[in-house]
Formats: C-alpha cells, structure tokens, sequence
C-alpha cells in the first residue's frame, strides 16, 4: 500500500494529530499504572515528532466509558509519558471542543498534548463524521501509531484520517505492518505458526490463511482439545466446541493434504478444576480422566515443540498453550516462549497472553517483533484489509 512515512513530510510547526494506543493496564483500586508497554512503544514516534518541531497533539481511547468517568481519564498517562520523555506533557480535560482548542492554541513547537479519552464521546466508536471533523479541526497533520486499534473504523482512525491531505504512518505502524506483511507475503521457511487459546472460533481464519504458506503449525490451549474429539480422542470435562468438531475435522484433512505437519498435544497438564494450587497430573493425549480437564500441554509437548522450533528461519505466535494465568499451568506456554528466543528465526508475538507469556519468562529482549495488538494482528494474519491502514493509504 502507498503510505507515506514520517521522513516524506516536512512537520516543523505543524500542528500534528497522533492517534496512538495509550490503553493501558491499571490497578483497579488505585488507578496505577501497572502495564505502560503501549506508553514505551509510542516513544519513537513522538520523539521523532518533536525533535522535527512538531506541535504534537496525542489522542487515545481507554477502557469502555459510558460518557465521563474519572476511573478511566489519562490524565496519570499523561503523567507516566512525561517521565518517559523527561519533558513535561500538557493535558486537555476534553478530546474536542474549548478544552482541547485551547491547549492546542497553547503548544508550542515541540511541545506534547495529550487529549481526555475520546470512548467519552459516543461518536468515536460510531465512526461519526462530525465528531472526526471536530478532531481534524485541530491539526493540520494526521499520523496514525494505533497498530492496536487499526482494525476498528472508529472516528480517530478512520473518518478523521480521510478528513487529511497529508497523513501518515507512525514508526510503530509500519514496524507492525512490515513485520506482519512478511509472514503473509514473503515468508521465510521453515516457517512454524503456534496457535493457542480457547476456541477453535476465533482461529479458523488465521488457520485458513496462514497454513499453505507455512510447512508447520502447532496447536494448544483449550482449542487442542476440539481438534483431539475430532480425531476420536477422550477429552474428559476439557473445553470442547461441538459445533467446530467438523471444522476441525475438515482443516485436519486439509493439513494433511497440504502436507503440512499439524502438531497437537502428546501429554497433558490435568485437573479437576481450574484453581491455583489444585492437584494436577501429566497424562498421555488418550488418557485424559472423565472427570478431569486439560489445562496445558505436558512436557513431552513442550519438549517436541521446541524440536520444531528450533530449525525454523520465521515463528508466528498467538495465544497461550494452556490457562497461562493460573500456576502450574503455565510451565508449557513458558517453555514454548524459552523455546522461541531460543531459535534463530525471526520470531513474531502476538495476543496480550502470548506477549504476558514472553515476558514472564523474561525472554521479550530475545523476540524480534513483539506486536502491540492483540485483535489488529490476528485480523491482519487473517489476511483482512485492517480499516485503521487501509485509511493512510
């Protein structure tokens, strides 16, 4: 696509609109920040902003306010981003209107802005022309850096973005494309895609797009367990989905056909309920109890998918390979992460579990591209046009 980057435009000046993803993790009771891996990500793109003297004027959803509410404001992400820069950060109350008109008539070149949650107003999420109009009367440049908010047309980016002569994409943007893009378009091989998580539902897309151009997949979490009832396996109490049986038997026959290797678990990590400390066992793939369920792949798993891994030149991962947020269910999905960084390839993360996972295994300097969006990169890996990109164009 023909997308101008940040080095095709002159911003000296120019009252810049940066649509950025500042939806952050917070402690519910306090409101600290807990997570600001979003506010770090943006840093390239506003400090190349303001180093070329750019007014820069941030805009951001958090959270699903109905209207006004203090519990969701950004005004501590303001202050969290200020630290990071060591500049100060102005703050509107408002994302349109007097407020934010007057602390735009107030920036100076190379001064930060960050706009009040846009989620406060209704029109955001609709998509609604006068409310990006009331956006785009602010700036003079767009540029969108919300990989992670990409695939919704909402106003900020996606009606405001056609409201712009000059627009663009943010450094994260395009690291986010590029990366993605080249698992769809130029893949290197061998090329291994690990997919994980609950349902079968949610990845039957990606499945369909990403297996003829990869040589092998591996499958866990909860959906594993629809793919072994498809192959007539017992499944004990484990999370099935009866109507995606046939799926799963129809995208098992086309792995086959394709003469791809589709890997699914070999042991098991077994209980009766899903609690921290409760009794648990390692069972073989056709021994799972009736009265048990599976809740993350074994180590003989774990153990033949890091031998997969380990010679492939571009690894895809989204999602856990077992209830990661809840010990000792954890150890596969850890170990597949180890098993990641250690592998030479080209290794993209994507999903906040999977990302969660690489970063308690404390591997995440060891990943080439861990991806900002959760839902934006499973769309984009399911070969869908993302309404946020396709806007720059």
């Amino acid at each position: 696509m023909a997308i101008r980057s940040l080095k095709d435009i002159d911003f000296a000046g120019k009252r810049v609109l940066c649509r950025v993803d500042f939806n952050v993790t917070r402690d519910k009771k306090t409101g600290a920040i807990t997570d600001d891996t979003r506010i770090v990500a943006a840093l390239p793109t506003i400090k190349e902003l303001t180093s070329k003297g750019a007014k820069v004027i941030l805009c951001s959803h958090f959270g699903r306010p109905k209207g006004r509410d203090a519990a969701l404001s950004l005004k501590p992400v303001a202050e969290n981003l200020a630290k990071h820069l060591g500049a100060p950060v102005a703050f509107a109350d408002d994302c349109v209107g007097a407020p934010a008109q007057a602390a735009v008539a107030a920036l100076k070149p190379g001064g930060v802005l960050l706009l009040e949650n846009l989620r406060y107003h209704a029109g955001e999420e609709a998509d609604d022309a006068g409310f990006a109009k009331e956006l785009a009367a602010l700036a003079d440049v767009y540029v969108n850096d919300a990989f992670g908010a990409a695939h919704r047309a909402h106003a900020s980016v996606h009606a405001v973005a056609k409201l712009f002569n000059v627009r663009a994409a943010g450094l994260l943007m395009i690291k986010e494309v590029e990366y993605l893009g080249k698992a769809l378009k130029a893949p290197e091989h061998p090329f291994v895609v690990i997919l994980g998580g609950a349902k079968v539902s949610d990845k039957i897309q990606v499945i369909h797009s990403l297996l003829p151009l990869c040589d092998t997949m591996l499958i866990g979490g909860a959906m594993a367990y629809t793919f072994l009832r498809a192959q007539g396996l017992p499944t004990g109490k484990s999370l099935v989905e009866a109507e995606q049986i046939e799926t799963a038997k129809n995208l098992l026959a086309e792995a086959k056909k394709q003469g791809k290797q589709f890997l699914l678990p070999s042991d098991h990590a077994v209980a009766a309920k899903i609690e921290p400390g409760v009794a648990s066992s390692i069972v073989a793939k056709d021994k799972i109890p009736e009265d048990q369920m599976g809740l993350d792949i074994g180590p003989e798993t774990a153990k033949a998918y890091a031998a997969a891994l380990a010679s492939a030149k571009l690894i895809v991962w989204n999602g856990p390979l077992g209830v990661f947020e809840v010990p000792p269910f954890n150890k596969g999905t850890i170990a597949v992460a180890e098993a990641v960084a250690n592998s030479k390839a080209t290794s993209i993360v994507g999903g906040g579990e999977s990302v969660a996972a690489v970063k308690k295994a404390g591997v995440g300097a060891k990943i080439t591209h861990i991806s900002t969006g959760g839902g934006a990169s499973l769309e984009f890996l399911e070969g869908q046009v993302l309404p946020g990109v396709a806007a720059l164009e």
